[in-house]
């Protein structure tokens, strides 16, 4: 039995998980602010979760996701939990009796998109995150690359327009800007608004919104073509709260990848529209994900 642990910046999302992945008990808590609450709750989240599974903690193995950057079990600027530095491996460990498995939550979403598409060790896969920020997973023959300093798959900060919008980064016409729910409503400029109120006011006839919804279909487009092109992966899974935009997003992205391909052979060679998947949002990828590199994989 594996546990997985998915600590995001609203919500902490434990699984219990056999060795197929197959989710067996599930418990979602809010995540805590600051490192002491954030081990609390990612603590009471996986008594629950092995409670309902009727395994005790010495009948599991352990993986976390986190954000932020991790090294050896130490999370950094985790900023949207209010962590700077934390030993989240230790910390768990002195509650639980067993030390997790920690990485980047994209990475562990990449991982477990890649176990639940059930497709074969040899099958490549870029996991492309579209949350509050921006960025991808990259998995490739059953292992997550993560690149000489971990920083495989941060695609947000590629430009794809020196004229375009600054993003929180600094830098002009970035993909995180383009097609993350910050970057929309950075574009909005309106305080409080979430990316769910651009799309609404684009569907409203907002021309100003419009505007930003289509660069968040330029956005996904890009970002397709760019782990395509880079990678050559066999699909891009998309993930993350963006996902609740729909088909809208897949159409939108979709007729540019088309209007691509139709003035370049190359590109229409490479099937790029056909090679772009939308994962069901109730699917707790990156929970999976971390059970599983728990349990040795990844």
């Amino acid at each position: 039995m594996h546990l997985g642990i998915d600590i995001g910046g609203t919500k902490t999302d434990a699984v219990v998980v056999d060795a197929a992945g197959t989710v067996l008990a599930r418990r979602r808590l809010p995540s805590g602010w600051g490192g002491e609450a954030v081990v609390a709750a990612a603590l009471e989240a996986s008594r629950a979760a092995c409670a309902d599974a009727g395994v005790t903690p010495a009948d599991v193995t352990v993986g976390i996701g986190t954000p932020g950057t991790v090294v050896d079990g130490v999370v950094s600027h985790a900023v949207n939990l209010g962590v700077d530095v934390l030993d989240l491996a230790g910390a768990f460990a002195a509650g639980w009796g067993a030390r997790p498995v920690v990485d980047n939550d994209v990475n562990v979403g990449a991982l477990g998109a890649w176990a639940l598409a059930g497709d074969g060790a040899d099958r490549s896969m870029a996991y492309l995150n579209l949350g509050t920020g921006l960025a991808a997973g990259l998995v490739l023959g059953g292992t997550v690359w993560r690149g000489a300093r971990g920083a495989a798959g941060e695609i947000g900060h590629i430009s794809v327009d020196p004229a375009g919008p600054i993003g929180a980064d600094g830098l002009p016409g970035g993909l995180e800007t383009y097609a993350s729910g910050s970057g929309l409503t950075l574009q909005w400029g309106a305080d409080g608004a979430t990316g769910r109120d651009v799309v609404e006011a684009a569907a409203a006839g907002d021309a100003r919104a419009r505007e930003i919804c289509e660069r968040a279909y330029y956005g996904l487009a890009s970002c397709v073509r760019v782990l395509v092109l880079t990678l050559d992966v066999d699909e891009v899974v998309i993930g993350g709260g963006m996902t609740a935009w729909g088909d809208d997003l897949i159409a939108g992205a979709t007729r540019i990848l088309d209007a691509w391909a139709a003035t370049s052979p190359f590109l229409a060679s490479l099937d790029l529209a056909q090679r772009m998947r939308l994962l069901e949002i109730d699917i707790p990828v990156a929970a999976v994900g971390a059970a599983m590199l728990g349990g040795g994989r990844g």
